[in-house]
């Protein structure tokens, strides 16, 4: 019994094996896409190109930077009293040497005065006693005084004469505090808030001053770049040419004005590895104002006549730096390159590519080695551009074109394509029953096997 259950069995297994096959063998063919779809054998895929052309790349370094006066000075009496003028506005542009403020200058005139009776009086007293001495003189030669009495007028000649030196250092001194009555600006800028008003008492100890005065024509600019980029800047220095600065606002978008670059700091942050540097803006529209943040364009210097791609086009894999070519047949080949120096948007070759050769930029995660590919086409039945009414030429069309979106859906025949040859592809597959069956939602190879 047990060994007519065990034949059953491997009866059952062997035709449940053959049933499989058979199956398997009559399954309909799978479905091929669409000319151009996704799934299409050897379909050309769609991508964008570029032509490699001749042009100048310039080598610019970006930094954060400080908007800093080149002068800022807190205005301050030197000499105490009551203020009793002010003649700034606040927000004001003043020139240096422009009356800012005055104080009482009533004491310091009397003292002026008290210095010079002083001075009179020495002055006096010294005549006098220059005539004694040459009276003294005569008699001393004519033997009528002793020497000792010619010496003593001699030596009292000689203290007038200090004292008058004395006097007049104390006038001088009293003419230059009634001076310092009248505050003046001591350089042409734009001052602050006023931080004391007229009627106040000031003094030369106060901390906070008169007014804030900040140069903001011209103005500098403090920014930072990697210590690693400090040769290139120091040796275009050293060769006497004039760095181009460029101050961008926050997001980058808007040019708040063009300087040069003046210094550069005497040594490196050991914290951050970046060197300071100082450049000079006119500052004719007032666009950067003190302390303001902006980002830094350093120009160093500029890559004339070279073989320029964008940046988009260059890949990076196991051959190394590389880009798709586009080849006559419409087929791609990996070139192998040498880059140099990018902007960010374009790169510069040194070997690899000539000028005129095309190269992918958009679509690239689908290409292969000799892939076939689709050039951009104007879309099928879009309206021409009426050539104008001047006679002159329609505007060249961009270096790249964009890629055309692979939605998966049938495409237009290329220009010089017999129609039947795009039709016979979907005539085939509706012979192989990989076409839908209308309204039964299934395969036509799987419905006729159902019945």
């Amino acid at each position: 019994m047990k060994r007519l259950r065990t034949l059953v069995g491997i009866g059952l297994g062997l035709a449940v094996v053959a049933g499989a096959g058979w199956y398997i063998a009559h399954l309909p063919s799978a479905p091929a896409a669409r000319p151009g779809g996704r799934f299409a054998a050897n379909a050309a895929v769609p991508v964008g190109i570029a032509t490699a052309v001749k042009g100048d790349i310039p080598i610019v370094l970006k930094g954060l930077g400080t908007v800093t006066p080149l002068a800022m000075v807190t205005v301050k009496t030197q000499v105490g009293g009551q203020l009793i003028r002010v003649n700034f506005e606040e927000g004001q542009m003043v020139k240096e040497g422009d009356l800012l403020a005055e104080v009482d200058p009533r004491p310091y005139e009397v003292a002026l005065q008290q210095a010079l009776g002083t001075l009179q009086k020495d002055q006096a007293l010294l005549k006098n006693a220059q005539i004694d001495l040459q009276r003294y003189k005569t008699l001393v030669a004519q033997q009528s005084i002793a020497t000792q009495q010619y010496d003593t007028q001699a030596a009292v000649v000689s203290q007038y004469e200090a004292a008058i030196t004395t006097d007049q250092g104390l006038v001088d001194g009293a003419k230059l505090n009634l001076t310092y009555t009248r505050i003046t600006a001591p350089v042409t800028g734009r001052v602050g808030l006023r931080q004391v008003d007229r009627g106040n008492y000031v003094q030369v100890n106060d901390v906070n001053g008169l007014v804030i005065l900040t140069q903001i024509q011209p103005i500098s600019v403090l920014f930072t770049i990697p210590e690693d980029s400090l040769p290139a800047v120091r040796k275009r220095m050293a060769s006497g040419a004039t760095l181009e600065v460029k101050a961008m606002d926050r997001s980058q978008k808007v040019e708040l004005g063009v300087g040069k670059l003046v210094t550069t700091d005497n040594q490196i942050d050991l914290m951050t590895g970046t060197v300071k540097l100082r450049a000079v803006f006119d500052n004719t529209d007032q666009s950067l104002f003190p302390n303001q943040f902006v980002n830094v364009r350093l120009l160093v210097d500029t890559v004339k006549d070279a073989i320029v791609v964008p940046v988009a086009a260059i890949q990076t894999g196991q051959p190394g730096t590389f880009v798709y070519l586009v080849k006559a047949d419409d087929t791609v080949a990996i070139r192998v390159i040498k880059t140099s120096v990018t902007d960010g948007i374009n790169t510069a070759v040194i070997d690899g590519l000539q000028v005129g050769d095309q190269v992918v930029v958009d679509g690239v995660d689908r290409l292969r080695d000799g892939a076939k590919v689709r050039r951009p086409a104007a879309p099928t039945g879009a309206p021409v551009a009426a050539a104008p009414a001047d006679g002159s030429t329609a505007a060249a069309l961009p270096n790249a074109a964009a890629a055309p979106v692979d939605s998966g859906a049938p495409t237009a025949a290329p220009a010089g394509t017999d129609p039947a040859s795009q039709a016979g592809p979907r005539t085939h597959r509706r012979q192989g029953g990989a076409s839908g069956t209308p309204g039964t939602g299934q395969p036509a190879g799987r419905a006729r096997q159902t019945q």
